[in-house]
């Protein structure tokens, strides 16, 4: 198995949780497979996360949005974890979203008669692992797959591919045996890099 550079982002705004602990399982796996890893929380980021101009005037990126972009053109596979609130992202991985994902970075608008986008991003992989309380059928059948905004508009977007998705539900209800059931499994996915 060829060995990856994987970048490991953890959305969620609270480093104390769920997601953390399937992130750092994500991690043990895929460093025991000889993976190299670099890991970020936007819980310990510091960032304005509003777009206060949109591209009308490109806003500056403070250091820790430099180093996350840094790290996403370093990874050959990015691995993003984040729950469900509101049926969405955290508002707070939006705003950096918006800050970080920008024309020279993730994408070039093309000009001509035809218009469109240059993916700067292509070459690489990504795996999105979400938790949830709602089954994602539910979420479907309401708000329409509400992950696919991350994974389309952003990750396909800027030439991301293939990307892997994967959603745990029942979080409110879920037993530490299976929390550990899971997290065993998310670190089989990090040995594989996928």
């Amino acid at each position: 198995m060829k060995k990856k550079k994987i970048f490991i982002f953890v959305g969620n705004p609270d480093k104390d949780t769920f997601s953390t602990a399937l992130a750092e399982g994500y991690a043990r796996g895929a460093h025991t497979a000889g993976h190299e890893v670099r890991m970020t929380y936007i819980s310990e980021m510091n960032f304005d996360p509003i777009l206060h101009k949109g591209y009308k005037t490109i806003q500056e990126c403070e250091p820790d949005l430099i180093k996350f972009q840094e790290d996403v053109r370093w990874s050959e596979h990015f691995v993003s974890i984040f729950p469900i609130w509101w049926s969405d992202m955290p508002a707070l991985m939006k705003g950096m979203i918006d800050r970080v994902w920008m024309p020279g970075f993730a994408f070039n608008f093309r000009k001509g008669l035809i218009p469109g986008w240059y993916r700067r991003l292509k070459g690489r992989s990504a795996r999105v692992i979400v938790t949830s309380d709602t089954h994602p059928a539910i979420l479907w059948v309401l708000f329409g797959g509400n992950i696919n905004n991350w994974v389309r508009g952003v990750l396909r977007f800027s030439g991301f591919a293939p990307i892997r998705k994967t959603w745990i539900s029942g979080m409110q209800k879920m037993s530490p045996e299976r929390a550990q059931k899971l997290i065993k499994c998310i670190e089989r996915l990090g040995r594989k890099g996928k």
